[in-house]
């Protein structure tokens, strides 16, 4: 209930007037029926804006921290997101990563459109980085297309590290659903999966107009975040 009232009286009315959302290609989604949205991911805001725009419901599979906050305002993060029909996954790895995958592909199997960022963080520069297989996996194992869709602009209203959102203009591209069913029966084949990923970053790329880097984005950041730890250790020496 929660999410239809965001969408149309809490949130969507004030999200469409500051951020002026348009979407192109939305024939592409369809009406009825399990399919995966793979996404660019710039910014938050691209999971509040991407729903805003295509009429089903779209679940999201969301990082736990954002169920697990302490406090307050963790107690009203949680029970907002929950109540948007966000899903949270253990990104840990191991256990949690086949968890998330189950997760996924049950609600597949149950006939939802489920959305999600094949890069699994967002873009620390706007380029648009190596996919992770995990979204080929949950393809395969359902039985179900993959829709490229482009969020552009999301990174001008919300850029990273940002409190306050900024007024802009939101463009959503969806792509032609990319049909994998010629690899059936083919899930945990890494080469399938990776080629198949690759496919849908290929998509993604001639959709947003970004520049690709065939590196993950989670080991830019992590990089980026032990440069900055070594050069502040140099400053305090």
């Amino acid at each position: 209930m929660l999410y239809w009232w965001s969408k149309y009286v809490l949130l969507g009315p004030l999200l469409r007037l500051y951020c002026r959302p348009t979407i192109e290609g939305l024939e592409h989604i369809p009406s009825t029926g399990a399919a995966i949205l793979a996404s660019n991911h710039l910014a938050v805001a691209d999971s509040f804006l991407l729903p805003l725009q295509v009429p089903r419901r779209i679940t999201f599979l969301a990082k736990r921290e954002y169920f697990t906050e302490p406090g307050l305002k963790g107690f009203v993060k949680k029970q907002f997101f929950s109540g948007v029909g966000q899903v949270p996954i253990d990104r840990s790895g191991g256990n949690a990563a086949q968890a998330a995958m189950d997760t996924a592909v049950r609600l597949l199997r149950a006939g939802n459109l489920l959305g999600i960022y094949p890069e699994g963080t967002r873009s620390p520069d706007g380029r648009l980085y190596k996919g992770k297989t995990g979204v080929a996996r949950m393809a395969l194992e359902a039985g179900v297309p993959v829709i490229p869709v482009a969020m552009i602009g999301t990174d001008k209203v919300n850029p990273i590290g940002s409190k306050m959102w900024r007024p802009g203009h939101v463009h959503v591209k969806v792509g032609e659903p990319l049909d994998f069913s010629r690899y059936e029966g083919m899930a945990g084949d890494r080469f399938i999966e990776r080629s198949m990923t690759d496919e849908i970053m290929y998509a993604l790329m001639e959709l947003s107009g970004q520049t690709y880097v065939d590196v993950y984005a989670a080991s830019v950041k992590e990089k980026a975040a032990q440069a900055e730890k070594e050069q502040q250790g140099r400053a305090a020496a």
